[in-house]
């Protein structure tokens, strides 16, 4: 039998206004996005903001449905919208805000294990990492370098 450890890095900033100003922007529009997020029955919303290679700035925000499963995250919103628009674009970096409509949300949240998956594939697919920064409604805010630090061990078309 052989171990075999794994291990992350997240970096921890204790608030927005600590982050790269290029970041602090991404964060801004990802807050935006979050506002406008149809949550009705969960009232859980979710914004997320993609910097591509050109500049150019992607939101998304969670679109819930009565029908759960038909519904579909934020960074899945983005992503698509982005991959649909520009297939070809660099996804340079995402950041990720949550807010409950039931308390004050100060806890970092990271994308569910479906999202992770699609950025991946994305990630695999470009080559150059993403940077994925994630928080609550306020509070901390982690950056991961890599998809791949939260989701080492990826599922990916090599396996196909």
């Amino acid at each position: 039998m052989k171990n075999i450890k794994i291990e992350i890095n997240l970096e921890v900033f204790s608030s927005v206004s600590e982050l790269p100003v290029s970041i602090q922007r991404l964060m801004n529009k990802a807050h935006e996005a979050r506002e406008n997020a149809y949550a009705p029955y969960s009232r859980f919303k979710v914004g997320a903001a993609l910097q591509l290679g050109s500049g150019d700035i992607v939101t998304g925000n969670n679109q819930e449905n009565a029908a759960y499963p038909s519904g579909l995250c934020a960074e899945r919103v983005a992503i698509f919208h982005a991959g649909s628009q520009n297939p070809d674009a660099i996804i340079v970096s995402m950041a990720i805000t949550a807010k409950s409509l039931n308390s004050i949300l100060t806890t970092p949240v990271p994308p569910c294990g479906a999202c992770r998956q699609v950025l991946a594939e994305y990630e695999v697919k470009q080559d150059p990492s993403i940077e994925i920064y994630f928080m609550g409604e306020t509070g901390r805010v982690v950056k991961a370098n890599s998809v791949k630090d939260l989701l080492p061990l990826i599922f990916d078309s090599t396996f196909l």
